[in-house]
């Protein structure tokens, strides 16, 4: 990402921490000053003391993006997900949720850029102190919230866009085609894709889409808010709606499948998620009916995603993205 768009984003970052501090006060000014979080082809996010400010991907759906950002701040989804700082100053509209324009970024860049409060991450150096429980309770009670609550008649809300899960799949593979057409691994990875049901590639609607799903479930999509010590919550809307919720359990149970995950941390993040009465599989019995096809489609998209990623940075696959990538062969040829 371009200096230019990361100073910008410093800049919304530094008014949104000056309008939530109190009396204006703010610790970072002339301390740490502006921090880059991410910087991705899908965001970029730029931390200033309490605030962080996020330029969304160049193909966001804006109508549909102004969705997600508000459910954000709907009260039916206080204490699941982390709220949208308002945004009236930079935009004129005021109010929780409201999406600035790109016109605080280059003249060249139209992506949206929205505002957060700042949120303590999961801790990568700490494996044992991941909150699976957490994360499950929280995507039950998400899954427990009923669509109607959110829009419709009497809400005065838009209609829920659908879970972009699937979508994010089918763009990983098209990236895997793009950057290494020619690896071995990629015909096992297509092999695979092609074997998966219409609705689990992007291709038709999911058969249900009567749950609120968060779309892109995994533990950097976790932070504690208040910092530093609050209680967990869920970020990163982009995208979230109306879908198939076992989708947000499918990356832990694949990464369960291929032995990724060790099995008492499945079995504690699956019953967690049971107890919490979440509705994406039965609360007992086998899970993997409900279980196997996203988890097989969020494996297929891990290992295009590796092959992409390696093959951009002219390298050979490491040990996890090779286990990803047997999982795939296993499963083209089941």
């Amino acid at each position: 990402m371009t200096a230019s768009v990361v100073r910008a984003l410093a800049d919304v970052a530094r008014d949104a921490a000056h309008l939530a501090a109190p009396g204006g006060s703010c610790r970072a000014c002339g301390a740490t000053g502006a921090e880059t979080l991410a910087d991705r082809p899908d965001g970029t996010v730029v931390r200033h003391g309490s605030a962080v400010a996020k330029a969304h991907a160049p193909d966001t759906d804006r109508a549909a993006h102004e969705v997600r950002v508000a459910l954000a701040a709907h009260p039916a989804l206080t204490g699941i997900l982390l709220p949208p700082l308002p945004n009236g100053a930079f935009t004129g509209s005021p109010g929780p949720g409201a999406l600035l324009s790109g016109s605080r970024l280059p003249s060249d860049d139209s992506r949206p850029v929205t505002t957060w409060p700042y949120g303590v991450p999961v801790d990568p150096a700490d494996p044992d102190a991941a909150p699976w429980e957490e994360a499950a309770v929280l995507l039950a009670r998400l899954h427990r919230v009923e669509p109607a609550q959110l829009s419709g008649k009497g809400t005065g809300a838009a209609p829920l866009p659908p879970m972009r899960g699937p979508a994010k799949a089918a763009a990983a593979v098209a990236r895997m085609e793009a950057a290494a057409p020619d690896h071995p691994a990629a015909p096992d990875v297509l092999r695979a894709w092609e074997r998966l049901p219409a609705w689990a590639r992007g291709e038709s609607p999911s058969p249900r889409r009567d749950a609120v799903c968060h779309g892109d479930l995994h533990l950097g999509q976790l932070v504690r808010h208040p910092a530093p010590d609050g209680p967990w919550l869920l970020i990163d809307v982009d995208d979230m709606g109306l879908g198939d919720p076992a989708w947000d359990l499918a990356r832990p149970a694949a990464w369960f499948a291929t032995g990724l995950l060790a099995p008492e941390i499945w079995q504690r993040f699956l019953g967690a998620y049971t107890t919490a009465d979440g509705g994406a599989v039965a609360s007992d019995g086998d899970p993997w009916p409900q279980l196997d096809v996203p988890a097989r489609a969020l494996t297929v998209q891990t290992a295009a995603l590796a092959l992409a990623k390696s093959a951009e940075a002219g390298r050979q696959p490491d040990e996890v993205e090779r286990a990803v990538l047997d999982a795939c062969t296993r499963i083209g040829t089941l």
